[in-house]
Order: structure tokens, then sequence, then C-alpha cells
């Protein structure tokens, strides 16, 4: 079954998206909150298992890594698996492996397995974005695809923060085990309430590797990876630079890097309702929101009632493009979405892992805080003139390529 052929038979309402996208969406969120609970509990971590906080560090780097290199490969070996399987494959993987690391309580293991959720959870993200599409109508496939990423904003504003809560009066492991029982429920739910869907058509390993050489798909992952980048590298280093530019008191940091998360919330809403019709639009609002933001954060950084509500704005332009890359990717890959929607998700990792390497040399050359927004507005800048590329390259090619808008 094409994913056209899925969404024929999908059924569809003119309000609200599928039961099907909600519950991948609160799947990712249940996987995601793990990714941003260890920043809070590192500290914990260290003294627990008696290695240093640049080691206990590394475990964030080790999902990273996970994410990065798992997607593309596993979207290759899943090809022929039932999307409903790949899923629940998944997310059984993710929980079994972070119990694992719980229950030994060894370092070296507890690394390996955070290795093993990043494969996990890039393979889970990769999958439900293209089952999402297939439960809606063309038109709605943006939409669909900033609903099931909002889990991850999702995740940000509330699974993070409350697992760390959780973690403070039951010591660090009992965040995660709240993220293995939320993962095994996701897994349940996915086998008796989403649709079965098939794979797309019959899997071609070699449609999918051709679908992969287009240059235009790889400007879509330039622009995923720079933008990336370019908000998450400000959003890193905001806690810094609130305590010793903005002189913002300790206490109210955690609302204020909260704002971050609402935002990133209210721009998924936004763009999965304007992706679909103007994908170009989408991409160019968030670039410019992003430059604009992270500069005046760098000219009124002494300023705590201009940051304040900056921040908010970060959060927004940042992931307005979300929805429009997701539907740019799945237009050009029409027949063969599985591996460049699991590139897609490298590409958003990748941008996330180049941040401490583009913060810590601005920083070990002696510059301020400043400089790490200035390098997001630089970053975001490049996005721009990327997406302006690629709107006139889609312009000329009137066959293919629906909305040059």
């Amino acid at each position: 079954m094409s994913v056209d052929t899925a969404r024929r038979r999908a059924p569809v309402s003119r309000g609200r998206l599928p039961l099907g996208v909600y519950l991948l969406s609160f799947s990712l969120f249940a996987m995601g909150s793990a990714e941003f609970l260890l920043a809070g509990v590192l500290p914990a971590i260290a003294e627990d298992l008696r290695v240093s906080l640049s080691s206990a560090g590394a475990l964030i780097s080790a999902f990273a890594a996970g994410v990065v290199i798992g997607g593309p490969p596993l979207a290759v070996l899943t090809l022929r698996w039932p999307r409903r399987t790949t899923l629940t494959a998944a997310q059984a993987l993710f929980a079994a492996s972070v119990a694992t690391g719980l229950l030994t309580g060894s370092y070296p293991v507890l690394l390996a397995t955070r290795f093993v959720c990043g494969l996990a959870y890039a393979g889970f993200w990769a999958v439900a974005a293209v089952t999402a599409i297939s439960l809606v109508p063309p038109d709605r496939t943006a939409r669909a695809s900033g609903v099931v990423v909002s889990g991850l904003s999702l995740a940000m504003i509330a699974g993070g923060p409350a697992g760390a809560l959780l973690s403070y009066f039951t010591g660090w492991r009992g965040g995660f085990w709240g993220v293995v029982v939320l993962t095994a429920a996701g897994a349940v739910l996915t086998v008796l309430a989403l649709p079965a869907t098939s794979a797309n058509g019959e899997p071609s390993v070699r449609r999918e590797l051709r679908t992969m050489r287009q240059p235009r798909l790889w400007v879509v992952y330039a622009v995923t990876v720079l933008s990336t980048a370019a908000y998450m590298i400000s959003f890193n280093y905001l806690a810094a630079f609130l305590t010793d530019l903005t002189g913002v008191p300790g206490v109210w940091i955690p609302a204020i890097l909260t704002l971050f998360g609402v935002g990133a919330f209210v721009g998924l809403s936004i763009g999965g309702r304007i992706a679909d019709r103007r994908p170009f639009h989408a991409l160019l609002t968030g670039a410019i929101g992003i430059a604009a933001s992270s500069a005046l954060l760098a000219v009124l950084a002494r300023h705590a009632a201009a940051v304040v509500p900056l921040v908010l704005l970060l959060g927004i332009a940042g992931f307005v493009l979300n929805p429009a890359i997701y539907g740019r990717v799945f237009t050009i890959a029409a027949q063969a979405p599985t591996l460049a929607g699991a590139t897609t998700v490298s590409a958003f990792q990748l941008g996330i892992s180049l941040v401490p390497a583009l913060a810590g040399a601005a920083l070990n050359a002696g510059a301020g805080l400043t400089s790490i927004t200035w390098i997001g507005a630089g970053l975001a800048a490049v996005t721009a003139l990327t997406v302006l590329a690629d709107r006139t390259a889609a312009r000329h090619r009137p066959q293919g390529d629906p909305s040059p808008t």
C-alpha cells in the first residue's frame, strides 16, 4: 500500500486529526522526556556512579550519536516491516534499554544503553512521521507532522521537568522509571489503537536510495541542520546568559526556560497550519524570526524586560519551521519517504550536536556570551538564504513541486 493509498483509506475529518496522530505524539513525548530529563540529573548520576561530571555528560553524547547514526540504517532494515510492528519494536527496545541501564548501575552499561536508546528513538521518530502522513489527506501532511513533533516540545516543557522533580524525591533513577512506564503504555496503545498501515508500495531499498540522490532534498537537510543549530545554540546557553548578563535570579531560570518550550509548542501549532499551503513562507518566517530574536538577545542582554519575551519568541520562531521541513521532505520524497524521513531526524540531531563545538570555539577564543546568540543569528541568516535559493529553484521546476510559495 502506498502512502497515497493509505491516505485515501484513512478516515478524514474536517476538524481534528485522526486519533493515531495524537497517539504517535504521546509516544514521542514519552521517549523524548528521557532526552530532556538527563540534563537535570547529571550531577546526581555523576555522584552515584562515582564518575566525573564530564563523563556523565558523555551520556548525552551517546544518545545523540545513536540518533544521528541509527535513523537511516534502521529505516532500511525495517523497510519491509508493517509500520505498527516497527513502532512497537522501537518502543520496546527503548524501554528495555532504559530499564537495563537502571538495573545494572554500571556506567559502561549505562553509556551503551543510552546509545541503543538513541537508535530506537531515531527509528521510532522516522517511522512515526511517515505513519502520521499516511493517516491524513495530502493537504494536512505538515499539520500532522507538526502534531507528532509537538510531543517533543511537550517533553521539553513538562516531561523533562516532571521527571527531574520525580528524581529529586526518589533518586535519579525515579524519573527514568517513569519514562519506562510511559513508553510501555505507548507501545500497548500503539498495538491496540493505531490503524494498521503497511510499508510504502512495494518496499525497495534501491528506490529509497535513488530518492536520496536528489540535490533539492539535501538542501532541505541543510536548512534543517542550520536552523536547528541556530536556535539551539542560544537555548543551550540561556541559563548562563540569563544569570551572568541579564542578572536574573537563579530561582527564575527554570520558568524562563519553560517559556522557550511554550513558544516551541505555539510555533509548531502555527507552522502546522500554514506549512501545507505555504511551506516557504513558514521556513522564511522561522529563519528571520530566529535571526531577529537572537540578535536582539545580544543587543538587549542586560534588560530582563526585553530578554524574557525574546526567549518565548525564539521558541516560536525556531519551531515554526519544523512542520514545513517535514512537508518539503515528504513532497520531494513522496514515493519513498521512509529513508528520507529518517535522515530528517538525523539532521535535526546533527544540528543539536554542532552546538557545543560552535559555542566552545567562540568561548575558548575569549568571546563573551553574547557571541553565542550572534552565532545563532548568523546561522539563521544563512538558513534564510538557503530557503530563498530553494524557493527560486522550485519556481523554475513547474513539474513535481506543487507549492513554490
